[in-house]
């Protein structure tokens, strides 16, 4: 059964490139980043792989840890990595779950068999300190991901979690965000003392109550 948002996502003990990793133990109280890759030695994923290892400073300065999956075995990855690290210019700094036996792959329901009937999607998945799904993104094999959307969202997620506000159309950190309808216009302007603009009844901007 496909994984849903807000559903408590399932544990796991896997091999990994950095050793065996029981999943609930490893993310502690992170939020987590699970992204799956067809399988080792693939282009688009290699440029993937060495992206989020430059990115690892801004996903740790978010409580988020980074974790990657492959169907081939911890051997394989480590040949890989020898790879990804030559071409992207980079050291990989997280683990690759080894998942030969798909065991991963169908608790995530990573496999589509539309698409390929042995081989994950690449799927992301954010998950919070609670274990629970917040975000998934599916990508065809053909595009790589945008992982700057990803810190994007992580950003929303921590914001809107913390603040009562939702966040806009293209909104990056710092921009104006809109107050949730549940609260009334009076008292978001004793809530939000940067000030609240009211453009409809249900539509009020607020400039980010966090910066």
């Amino acid at each position: 059964m496909a994984l849903r948002l807000g559903d408590t996502v399932p544990n796991f003990t896997q091999d990994s490139s950095e050793g065996t990793i029981n999943f609930y133990d490893w993310a502690g109280d992170s939020w987590v980043i699970l992204f799956s890759h067809p399988k080792d030695f693939t282009p688009v994923c290699t440029t993937e792989l060495g992206t989020v290892a430059k990115l690892k400073p801004e996903f740790d300065k978010r409580n988020v840890k980074v974790l990657a999956l492959s169907v081939d075995d911890v051997n394989s990855h480590t040949g890989w990595i020898g790879d990804i690290e030559e071409t992207q210019s980079t050291k990989l700094n997280y683990p690759i779950l080894a998942d030969p036996d798909r065991k991963v792959s169908d608790l995530y329901d990573m496999i589509h068999p539309n698409a390929n009937n042995t081989l994950t999607v690449r799927s992301v998945f954010v998950i919070d300190p609670q274990k629970k799904l917040r975000l998934t993104f599916t990508y065809p094999a053909s595009t790589g991901r945008n992982f700057d959307e990803i810190l994007r969202v992580v950003d929303s997620l921590q914001l809107t979690d913390d603040h009562s506000v939702a966040t806009p159309a293209n909104w990056t950190d710092g921009g104006d965000c809109v107050v949730v309808p549940s609260i009334s216009t009076e008292d978001a302007k004793k809530k939000f003392p940067k000030g609240v603009t009211e453009l409809k009844p249900y539509l009020r901007m607020t400039p980010q109550p966090n910066k």
